[in-house]
């Protein structure tokens, strides 16, 4: 018994038993480097297992774990905070459901901006073409006949985005706010060549659009309505 267990014979169970751990592991870094384990010990038997090595069989087997390999450096760089652009780090805290990975693609097709005098971005009633993130200032937001304050790190446009219904507010950008700018063009095309870029994005907005549920407008936070400009009087001669 004791010398089966250092034969070349007991490495086919070593390598199947780590085979077997990945694939009912969920966690994708572990499967990976259970399977990319059980892949070097299969290699140890076929250099071990014959008087001579099994070179078609070793090379098969090394091309597989390679190929483990380099799936598993691409999802550790994807988790990794290294993938965050310096640009943006500053707001990484903001988007948490989003991976480092994802948050990078997401934050690539980005338009990042303040401005400098109140600026419109979306209009009731009406679809719009663009996502926005509010990073900084004060957004004025009207629907119907109230206008109200709304402070800033939260989606504009969200709706038009992810179901095509028109903007239930107009909302404008305070003089002095910060705010990320995306086409729905751009968004689209990415989500439709990744599932995982598009389940993230639509995670990150599902969280801001509870977050806006939740969120209580007290009534420091609520201004009236402007009056409406009179009318310039007629002149009289």
């Amino acid at each position: 018994m004791i010398e089966y267990m250092y034969s070349p014979g007991a490495l086919v169970y070593v390598a199947g038993t780590l085979y077997v751990l990945g694939l009912v592991t969920i966690n994708q870094v572990f499967l990976r480097l259970l399977i990319l384990s059980g892949t070097c010990v299969y290699i140890l038997y076929y250099a071990t297992v014959a008087a001579s090595p099994l070179w078609e069989a070793i090379y098969v087997s090394t091309l597989i774990g390679t190929a483990n390999l380099i799936g598993l450096s691409s999802l550790l760089a994807r988790r990794s905070r290294l993938a965050i652009p310096r640009a943006y780090a500053d707001l990484y805290a903001d988007f948490p459901p989003l991976p480092p990975g994802d948050f990078r693609s997401l934050m690539k097709l980005a338009h990042r901006y303040r401005v400098e005098d109140e600026r419109q971005l979306t209009v009731e009633g009406e679809i719009g073409t663009r996502l926005y993130y509010v990073i900084s200032g004060a957004t004025r937001v009207q629907k119907g006949d109230s206008e109200f304050i709304l402070p800033p790190q939260f989606f504009l446009g969200e709706i038009a985005f992810l179901i095509g219904q028109p903007s239930s507010a107009s909302t404008w950008l305070e003089p002095g706010a910060e705010v990320l700018e995306w086409r729905f063009d751009d968004l689209q095309r990415k989500c439709a060549r990744s599932t995982r870029f598009r389940l993230a994005l639509e995670a990150a907005i599902s969280v801001d659009l509870a977050q806006k549920v939740a969120r209580a407008i007290g009534p420091n936070a609520v201004r009236p309505r402007p009056p409406e400009p009179a009318p310039p009087r007629a002149m009289v001669n």
